[in-house]
């Protein structure tokens, strides 16, 4: 069989896809993600959080068989956990692949399970950013879930992104807005999870998700009470985002 040609930069890549593609709607965009050889080998990287259904919808009736990264940062909440199997159960999704942090660097960094207290940029990378980057290591790109509408840090997310680089960043759902995921969620009788009922429109690990009062951001819940508005596992020019970027320049 002859060799696959190299890919073209990262940069390159994102501009043509993102010319191409700029007026497709969602489906279009994954569909397009999951065939185009510029695009290379890619996974869809899910929370199965308060809206992760609906891209990880999209993609059952697409490819089942595509794989999808769960990170488990063995800090969520127990019905995060019960969501994701109910979800890959009723979707039909086939290659669930979960992420845990290293035993052994648990052991040394955080032994009892209190290093959020004392860092939650430490704890995040420990079981959340470094984890996932040993997983995404044999991939050219992964398909998020992030949207324009979910605060400052992501008003300028396009379809297609460089991770420095390093791979394609994807994100068909960038222009849709809140009642487009609640609407799809309802015509499509999706599963909800069972925290968005009690007050939680964002859900990240328990220790560090708080339930958001009518009128905050959607976000507010997560590292209430610091600046951090990302996990880290987003990027700019490479290296992981952690605090609020200057106008322009959202991850």
């Amino acid at each position: 069989m002859p060799l696959e040609a190299p890919l073209a930069p990262v940069a390159e890549r994102v501009a043509d896809l993102n010319d191409r593609y700029r007026h497709h709607g969602a489906t279009a965009v994954l569909e397009r993600a999951l065939t185009d050889p510029q695009v290379g080998r890619i996974a869809l990287v899910s929370s199965f959080g308060a809206e992760s259904v609906v891209l990880l919808h999209l993609l059952s009736v697409l490819d089942r068989s595509a794989p999808v990264l769960f990170i488990d940062t063995e800090m969520l909440f127990a019905e995060t956990l019960a969501y994701q199997a109910e979800v890959a159960d009723k979707l039909g999704l086939t290659n669930i692949v979960t992420v845990k942090a290293d035993p052994a660097r648990l052991a040394m960094d955080d032994p009892d399970g209190t290093l959020h207290q004392f860092s939650t940029d430490a704890c995040c990378a420990l079981r959340k950013t470094e984890p996932l980057e040993r997983a995404l290591s044999g991939y050219d790109a992964w398909i998020t879930g992030r949207k324009r509408y979910q605060g400052a840090t992501r008003s300028a997310v396009e379809f297609f992104e460089a991770e420095g680089d390093i791979r394609i960043k994807v994100n068909p759902l960038a222009h849709w807005g809140k009642e487009d995921l609640q609407d799809y969620m309802v015509n499509n009788r999706l599963p909800r999870h069972p925290l968005v009922a009690k007050g939680y429109p964002s859900i990240g690990c328990a220790p560090c998700t708080s339930p958001v009062a009518p009128g905050e951001d959607e976000r507010a819940g997560r590292w209430r009470g610091s600046a951090k508005v990302e996990c880290g596992i987003h990027f700019i020019n490479g290296r992981a985002v952690r605090m609020p970027l200057p106008s322009g320049n959202a991850a």
